[in-house]
């Protein structure tokens, strides 16, 4: 049975997520701001924390930066704010999925469902490659056993790359993962993450091999 916590200073937006949670047999815990909700998330294990941003005390994306800091929980933002800045500042800080509001609850469902069944999937999944070990449950990447500082959005780019280890993936279908939204285009997002991973992997960047007129694939 999943447990979540849905954080909201809106009383009736708590309420309803925990009525369609309640029907989907998940349990609900509640907070009504962001402080509220670091306290309880680093004392409880949650398996996804549904997140305004908007909230008195502690805004969503400074309680998403200190609960990511300790633990690896899934965390949806559900938000009003639809700019597209709000959006990849969120994903960057590694936030699993942004949703606006007005919302579906039956399709929140469905993407909590989503989030954490990759989630568990990935939660023994250990890669190595010669020296470099990439730890996706953890969420640690170290080469000749040293740790590799890596921004959250290039670690999910990698783990991406890895799960589909030889296979060509085209930008588009990466954006669509990775970013969890649509770029129209906007293709540059993801060759410039590539060339930051690729330097984060010093001596392994050519395990990250350009697929001319299409995208990149994780080649071992």
């Amino acid at each position: 049975m999943l447990k979540l916590m849905v954080v909201d200073d809106e009383i009736k937006i708590r309420e309803v997520v925990k009525e369609y949670a309640k029907a989907y047999g998940y349990l609900c815990d509640e907070a009504c701001n962001g402080k509220e909700a670091v306290d309880k998330a680093l004392k409880e294990d949650y398996d996804c924390i549904i997140l305004d941003i908007m909230m008195p005390e502690l805004d969503g994306f400074t309680a998403c930066k200190k609960i990511k800091a300790v633990k690896d929980t899934p965390i949806i933002m559900l938000s009003a704010r639809q700019e597209e800045d709000d959006k990849l500042f969120s994903f960057d800080m590694g936030v699993d999925d942004y949703v606006t509001k007005p919302f579906s609850p039956k399709e929140l469902m469905a993407r909590i469902k989503t989030i954490c069944e990759r989630h568990n999937r990935r939660s023994s999944d250990v890669y190595r490659f010669d020296d470099l070990c990439i730890d996706i449950a953890g969420h640690v990447v170290t080469i000749a056993d040293q740790k590799v500082s890596m921004t959250p959005k290039e670690m999910e780019l990698l783990f991406y790359l890895v799960e589909n280890k030889n296979i060509a993936l085209d930008r588009e279908k990466i954006l669509s993962y990775v970013w969890k939204m649509e770029y129209y285009g906007e293709d540059r997002t993801v060759d410039t993450h590539i060339k930051m991973l690729r330097k984060s992997l010093g001596k392994h960047r050519d395990k990250i091999v350009t697929v001319r007129g299409m995208g990149y694939k994780f080649e071992v």
